[in-house]
């Protein structure tokens, strides 16, 4: 049975995106390729306002999350987390052998300048984090956060993960002036999964010049020498491609801030209900997502029954994720979701608690 996807990824793909990418094959060394590969990053960088290189690869996000990390550090970063995401991060770098410090925040509070005061020092050569927590649907202000490494330390690069971020929010590139934003297509960009995105700065590539080990797929090198040309290093799924051109096409056609003013309605409505049905959200107050709801089970409340009837009538949601999985379920609206489908959506949930 098909349903339709309330979840924080994948998400909900719409029918004539799906449509965009029944496309002829074509070969990714051809004519026809390269303008679609320079399109793809031009509207990015247009849609982003970004002047910052634009890499695709085949896979999640989290190739280009282990390449920044790859490419950037020699021996030490500086890892901030206040979920289980951002721990991958931390995971990611240790397992690649580098020494990471570790600035753990509470779970359903926001990361902050005062966090890693004093914590960034003249050997940290990265400092990590993730903008949109999705364990905890806590957004940081990663602007603020980025002053504040610089303040510490000019030299430090600095990674974002964007994954549930962008295209959602405003994460404002410009001003974080941070040295890789990471993020794939299967969140806000409404795509199916399979193609990840580098934003990544002229420093984290001279940086990569003196770094060894950096491996083959993610050798940020690499890339930029073939997409200098607009081709990929190694085999790109071309299809998602075509989708995700045709996607960069409808955000211009709707217009960024309208855009940004639809997630935001998308999680009012949520927040509201959850005020209402349940024990309110799990985000503390003001660094809320607008992406994805992460939401206080109320007592007594069965996810599981009440996901099996929810699924039974054409519609899924997510389960709580990490230390908070069983006090907790998530509600994804994203991508080409709309106001209507969230409220049908919280139409049918309020109908199955009032059985």
């Amino acid at each position: 049975m098909s349903r339709t996807l309330f979840t924080v990824g994948p998400v909900y793909v719409a029918p004539d995106t799906l449509d965009s990418m029944n496309k002829p094959m074509i070969t990714h060394r051809c004519k026809e390729y390269k303008e679609l590969h320079g399109d793809i990053v031009e509207k990015i960088k247009k849609t982003l306002d970004t002047d910052m290189e634009v890499f695709l690869v085949a896979g999640s996000a989290t190739a280009f999350l282990e390449g920044a990390i790859r490419n950037g550090i020699r021996e030490k970063s500086l890892g901030i987390t206040n979920g289980s995401f951002g721990n991958r991060s931390i995971e990611i770098a240790e397992l690649n052998g580098k020494t990471v410090d570790k600035v753990q925040v509470e779970w359903g509070k926001a990361m902050k300048p005062e966090h890693i005061e004093g914590k960034v020092g003249k050997d940290t050569e990265m400092v990590h984090w993730v903008s949109n927590e999705s364990s905890t649907g806590v957004f940081s202000d990663s602007v603020a956060l980025a002053n504040a490494v610089r303040e510490q330390n000019p030299d430090a690069l600095m990674m974002v993960d964007a994954v549930t971020a962008a295209y959602a929010m405003d994460i404002k590139v410009k001003d974080m002036d941070v040295d890789a934003v990471v993020f794939g297509t299967q969140k806000a960009l409404a795509l199916p999964p399979g193609l990840a995105v580098m934003l990544c700065s002229e420093r984290l590539l001279e940086k990569a010049k003196t770094v060894p080990n950096r491996g083959f797929y993610t050798d940020l090198l690499k890339i930029k020498k073939q997409n200098d040309t607009n081709y990929a290093l190694t085999t790109p799924p071309v299809s998602l491609m075509y989708g995700l051109d045709y996607q960069l096409d409808k955000m211009l056609k709707e217009g960024m801030s309208a855009r940004y003013a639809r997630h935001q309605k998308m999680a009012d409505m949520v927040r509201d209900w959850a005020a209402k049905r349940m024990d309110g959200m799990f985000p503390e107050e003001g660094y809320q997502s607008n992406s994805l709801a992460v939401i206080n089970r109320a007592a007594g409340f069965d996810f599981d029954d009440f996901h099996s009837k929810l699924k039974a009538r054409g519609y899924e949601i997510s389960n709580g994720y990490g230390d908070i999985k069983e006090k907790t379920f998530r509600i994804g609206h994203m991508g080409d979701t709309t106001p209507e489908m969230i409220g049908q959506l919280l139409s049918v949930m309020d109908d199955i608690l009032e059985e």
